[in-house]
């Protein structure tokens, strides 16, 4: 008896404390940081049980999914980020929301993004990936902080210097070509010459099979598989954006996590096959190659321990690159024509440009920089359709941030689809589509030097920028030399922020033209 009273004692204490403990943590936590940030003039909606903001956020979401824009109306912030849009009206720039117990603090002011991505970006570090955002892209340079993203930064940085992108500029331009003879072939089948083209499909295969080229040495057939299973596996790490996270849930074996498990090795063993295959081809004389692959496996057999990869840190690196470098081009490219579609004297001044610098030749990297009116456009749709939508951060200690004291392990999250849309800092035609704003180069374009975020800034500003504006200059330039276009009227205005990336919820169709019959 006695030692009954004993085990239903201990099973009191350690249930009470359980009890007690996340009582604090659902209840009274919330409600301590709420307090103290109303009392800093921070306000937000209110805290739920459990939940947080996520029920409203939510339905929130759901009534924006029911918008069709208007095609000229460049505004899409009530679609793509709606809850911030209204909450940014109702609270101000700044305001605190929450996902289940989750504190996050949404911050609007250019110069407090600046103090965060660049002047004092120490004292913030990258918010902690969901499993399924893990799985997706690993301990790449994208999810790691201090001393290992600065050596993986060193590892990956000659691939990206500006002479090694001037060699790829003619890989880019085939596989370029590859697509615009299939839409040639397309257009010479239809008696009008005039065919339909889902560019946002199309685009997404193209970006894909440059980086494969690119930075793999494969292409898009060789790595199709990779490229079909990150796309699933967007689906799910979409699916996690708006869930609480429960600790060790990840390692639960339920139906999601383990399709999760199934294609993170799938993506693996894809990635393993083609480092067996550059290992195997390994010339002594030339070394394992001058592309991002090579680059890392010459890193992992370096006898200097702090330039070294592990092959986990290589597959990694090739998943954060194999995914961001052809999202992030294929969605610049993707809004870039629909602008063109829709803004046709700014169509027919870039084929102008193009056909003045460049004729019919295939664009090399001395006539791509030459293309001004090119740049200028690209510029611009990255700053109203950025790629990349909201910009997360983690206060990485106690900090102060304008007049505000932000607690450790406060999210941050910024949102360039509102910022890019600030009249006090673009102008009172910041929802307009206009070029010559970039006449004078991204520091003029604004009233704050660092208003331009689509690449983020700052010492972690992507690595993979000036590669992505390469690829998407000769792109769209080798498509004027070709055909004329216009949007096709079965398009729907509908962007979604999908994964972080600005997608057309129902693509892109846009009608091509041939100019040379």
């Amino acid at each position: 008896m006695g030692y009954l009273a004993i085990v239903l004692g201990t099973v009191s204490v350690v249930l009470i404390s359980c009890f007690w403990k996340a009582f604090m943590h659902l209840t009274w936590r919330p409600y301590v940081i709420t307090r103290a940030y109303r009392k800093q003039g921070v306000r937000g909606p209110a805290y739920r049980f459990w939940s947080g903001s996520l029920e409203e956020i939510r339905s929130i979401r759901r009534a924006a999914a029911e918008l069709i824009l208007d095609t000229h109306s460049h505004d899409i912030t009530t679609r793509v980020l709606p809850h911030f849009a209204k909450w940014i009206a109702e609270y101000g720039e700044t305001f605190l929301f929450w996902i289940g117990p989750q504190p996050l603090l949404c911050i609007s002011e250019q110069e407090m993004i600046k103090q965060v991505l660049a002047s004092k970006y120490g004292s913030y570090a990258r918010t902690d990936p969901s499993p399924a955002a893990m799985a997706l892209v690993g301990k790449g340079l994208t999810n790691i902080d201090g001393s290992e993203w600065a050596r993986h930064r060193r590892v990956v940085n000659p691939a990206f210097a500006m002479d090694k992108l001037k060699l790829f500029t003619r890989t880019m331009a085939e596989c370029a070509r590859s697509m615009l003879e299939a839409w040639q072939d397309d257009a010479d089948a239809v008696g009008d010459h005039a065919k339909e083209v889902e560019v946002a499909r199309e685009f997404q295969e193209l970006t894909a099979n440059v980086i494969s080229h690119t930075a793999f040495g494969s292409s898009y057939s060789e790595g199709k598989e990779v490229f079909v299973a990150q796309k699933e596996l967007q689906i799910l790490v979409i699916e996690s954006f708006l869930n609480v996270n429960i600790p060790g849930f990840r390692y639960v074996p339920t139906r999601k996590n383990l399709r999760i498990w199934n294609l993170e090795r799938r993506i693996r063993n894809k990635f393993m096959g083609i480092i067996r295959d550059r290992l195997g081809s390994n010339d002594d004389d030339l070394g394992c190659g001058n592309d991002l692959l090579g680059l890392m496996l010459e890193a992992a057999t370096r006898k200097q321990d702090e330039q070294k990869m592990s092959m986990d840190e290589i597959i990694d690196e090739c998943k954060t690159f194999f995914i961001a470098g052809h999202e992030t081009t294929s969605h610049l490219l993707i809004w870039a024509m629909f602008l063109l579609s829709t803004n046709l004297q700014w169509q027919e001044k870039l084929r102008e440009e193009v056909l003045r610098e460049c004729g019919m030749e295939i664009p090399n990297a001395d006539t791509l920089a030459n293309l001004k009116l090119v740049t200028m456009v690209l510029l611009e749709a990255l700053r109203i359709y950025s790629p990349v939508a909201l910009l997360r951060r983690k206060a990485a200690k106690d900090v102060t941030l304008g007049n505000i004291n932000i607690k450790k392990n406060t999210l941050l999250m910024m949102p360039i689809a509102v910022t890019h849309r600030n009249k006090e800092v673009w102008g009172d035609d910041a929802n307009e589509f206009n070029p010559l704003r970039f006449e004078n180069g991204i520091l003029k374009a604004s009233a704050h030097p660092s208003a331009f975020l689509s690449f983020s800034i700052g010492p972690r500003a992507c690595i993979g920028q000036n590669f992505a504006m390469l690829e998407a200059k000769t792109v769209i330039a080798m498509i004027l030399q070709r055909f004329s276009f216009s949007l096709s009227h079965k398009y729907k205005h509908a962007p979604i922020d999908s994964a972080t990336m600005l997608q057309p919820q129902f693509g892109v169709p846009i009608v091509l033209r041939p100019i040379h019959l």
